[in-house]
Formats: structure tokens, sequence, C-alpha cells
């Protein structure tokens, strides 16, 4: 079935039509349910990928409906453009490679100044962790990259080998959240040099041997993941950029994977910032740009967490943009409490 512009129903669609060797995209059809709102809108995939998400909303959109997405891995981009190539043929699709920071100069250069919507699936997509070269999993044998974008910047190899031991206790104990921060520090230093994914596993269990090193190991390659391709920082610039970028009525759906995502997800949602507190008017009423779809994020059930595992930890936040100019007109005063 069909809507009256041409453009399909969500409850006509799997989402598991949408998987691909590449990338198996998560939340779905709570994603584009609670995203769309003109289905002759635009929109960003600002965490392209395999494509998963832009394609489920190409489905859905009407022929005037168009998608940007945005991804700085080129192995990214080739798949998704090889898979949508029908649609950026007709002008449906447009592919902008960079990060999802520079998502205001990106759309500026495509001659975009607005959208209706956007939606970031944060995290690693499930090439890259399969990927062994790349160095994302302590699983297989690889090289320390963990580099998203390989055009250039600073590797996990540099980090683990040239970060000196406080550094890295605090890249462990912030980023990863890891308990046993200051071991696992001394461990890498006194093993150094390191070369694979396999040596730092390795002494990683030394420190942490038996059942706990999973969750010990998964922790260490989140945080050097996030320390090397700047992720808390590119997402605080992106949200802080969704304000402009988003029309009014618009709206943002955000996927994270750990709580520190989450964590500034949810603040900026409700506050504007990533205080604890909004801005408010003279008389103490907050002045924020978005307003929250529903108080707790979705998670996936268990028949998307049994098809994907990797979705296990998937919280989706959704927020529509206010009329409320940003940051606040300067004849408005503004106070925290």
């Amino acid at each position: 079935m069909t809507g009256g512009d041409g453009h399909k129903r969500m409850g006509n669609i799997e989402a598991s039509d949408f998987a691909t060797s590449f990338h198996i995209p998560v939340l779905c059809k709570a994603v584009t349910e609670g995203l769309i709102t003109k289905t002759g809108g635009v929109y960003v995939d600002t965490t392209l990928g395999g494509g998963g998400h832009s394609a489920v909303m190409l489905e859905l959109l009407s022929p005037r409906g168009r998608v940007f997405g945005i991804d700085h891995d080129v192995e990214a981009l080739d798949a998704s453009c090889s898979r949508l190539v029908a649609d950026m043929e007709r002008g449906r699709f447009t592919p902008l490679r960079g990060n999802f920071e520079d998502i205001e100069r990106l759309l500026e250069e495509a001659g975009e100044a607005q959208v209706d919507g956007l939606v970031a699936d944060l995290g690693v997509s499930s090439h890259q962790i399969d990927a062994a070269s790349r160095g994302f999993s302590y699983l297989a044998e690889g090289a320390l990259d963990m580099r998203m974008d390989m055009r250039g910047g600073r590797s996990a190899h540099e980090v683990v080998n040239s970060w000196d031991r406080g550094m890295l206790k605090e890249v462990f104990s912030t980023f990863g959240e890891e308990p046993r921060s200051g071991r696992i520090a001394r461990a890498i230093v006194e093993a150094r040099p390191l070369e694979s994914t396999t040596e730092l596993a390795g002494v990683v269990r030394g420190v942490v041997p038996g059942r706990e090193a999973v969750r010990t190991l998964s922790r260490v390659f989140q945080a050097l993941r996030i320390v090397v391709n700047r992720e808390l920082e590119v997402l605080e610039r992106l949200l802080e950029a969704s304000v402009r970028v988003v029309r009014p009525g618009g709206r943002m759906a955000v996927i994270s994977y750990h709580s520190l995502e989450d964590r500034r997800v949810k603040r900026f949602f409700r506050n504007g910032n990533f205080e604890r507190e909004p801005l408010r008017d003279v008389y103490g009423n907050p002045l924020v740009p978005w307003k929250e779809r529903m108080r707790k994020p979705i998670q996936p059930d268990a028949e998307e967490v049994e098809a994907n595992p990797r979705a296990r930890s998937a919280r989706l936040r959704i927020a529509e943009r206010t009329d409320l100019a940003w940051p606040p007109d300067e004849d408005v005063q503004t106070i925290r409490r």
C-alpha cells in the first residue's frame, strides 16, 4: 500500500530488507516513523555507513523527497553509492564526504541551507568492526588503527605507543569508564611497543584475566576509538549545529550506544546545552531549541537483538525543533537558575 503522494507506508516495510553485509540499520522503523514529518521533505543521514537508514527514508519519501548522506569513510561511501545509484541518478540521494561535525559547510556546498530532519546512528558499523585491518576489534589480528577517516589524523598506534601513562589512564577512565585504568595504562607502557590489536588485547588480559577480560577489553577499545576519532567532541558539534540546520517543526533522531553519548544527547535535547540546566528568561521559563518526543529512549526489542546482537545497547532519542531563535535574541535576557 502506498500513500496518495506515491510513498510507501512503514507498516509494509520490514527493516531486515535494508540490512547488508556492510551494516544492519538499527531501530529502523522507530527512526523513520519518528523522523519523517514531510514525505516530500529533505533529510540528512549524518552517519551514512552502508546506507541502510537512507534506503528506508528514500523508500518512504515521495518522489520529491531527498536525502543527503554524510560519511568520512570512503569504503562506506562506495558501498552506499553502489546501493543507492538509482536514487543518485534521479537526484533524490546525494552523498557528501566529510565529518558530520561539518554538516553546515557540507550542506551549504551542496546548495542546501536547512532540512526537515536528520538522523545520527553513532558508533562503528558492522563492516568496520569485521574488517580486521581497521583495528576496531580485539577479536581479530589487525593493525592498531581505529581511524574512521583513513585520510589522516592520529591512529590508535600513536596513542598506545607515545602517550604517557597518566594520559592513557585518563583515556581509559574517562572514555571507557574502566575501574582498572591505572593498572592497564602501566602494563601498556611496560609492554611497548605494541603493533597489533591482539598484542594490546594480550596485555589487557594479563591485567584482567578470566571472564572479566571481555568487558574490560570492550571498554579499552571503545576508549581508544573515541579518542582517535574525537567522537564526543564531534557529537557535541553536530548537536550544536543541528539547531541551525533543522527547520522549526523538523526533527532529529540520534542512536547512541553508551552512556557518554546518550548523556550528551539527552542534555542537549532537554537543555539546549551540555549542562544540567537550560537558559531561562527573566521569568524563569526555560529557553530550549528542542522538544523531546519521548522522555525515555527507545530500545530494540528482543526480536531485533536476536537478529542483530550489536543492537543490544542502542538507545534512540528523537526531538522536534521548536520555533525559538537560537541562540536566543540579544534582547531576551537570560539567566541560570
